[in-house]
């Protein structure tokens, strides 16, 4: 018998995956599957964005946030965070309205985006045919800017 799932929980999938409508005649074997992760889909690049990751060094990203918004010539600037990366992203946005004494403000924005990963039989002879999956992951979007001046 099953335990019911609480909302807030993730699921985990174990039966087959599969992306035309037909289904596979042979379960899926993990072991037999490697697992590459697409890169996400991301919002237009424009200059002031920033994508935060967890490979590049915490203090070499806020040392570029800071070039882009001292020495840049932009009022604001917005910082994308993914995954593990959301801390991190809050992190920065936290740091570099310190660092001003309050002369900058934040405004955050969550969403979810959809990830899609490819599973390739490891080998081509034996196994199925390579598959994909779609999964879920949450993101913030912090804008990062100076005040209008001539505020209210």
């Amino acid at each position: 018998m099953t335990e019911p799932r609480s909302p807030g929980m993730s699921s985990i999938q174990t039966g087959p995956v599969h992306t035309d409508s037909t289904p596979p005649a042979v379960e899926m074997d993990p072991v037999e599957y490697t697992l590459r992760k697409r890169l996400p889909r991301k919002l237009p690049k424009r200059r002031n964005d920033v994508y935060v990751n967890m490979k590049t060094d915490f203090r070499a990203q806020l040392a570029r946030c800071q070039k882009l918004l001292e020495g840049g010539g932009h009022r604001e600037i917005c910082v994308h965070g993914l995954g593990l990366a959301i801390n991190r992203a809050i992190n920065i946005a936290l740091q570099l309205q310190a660092s001003s004494q309050g002369a900058l403000q934040l405004a955050a924005n969550t969403s979810t985006v959809e990830l899609v990963d490819d599973l390739e039989p490891e080998d081509p002879d034996e196994a199925g045919e390579p598959m994909t999956r779609t999964r879920n992951n949450s993101a913030i979007h912090i804008k990062v800017f100076y005040p209008d001046p001539q505020g209210p």
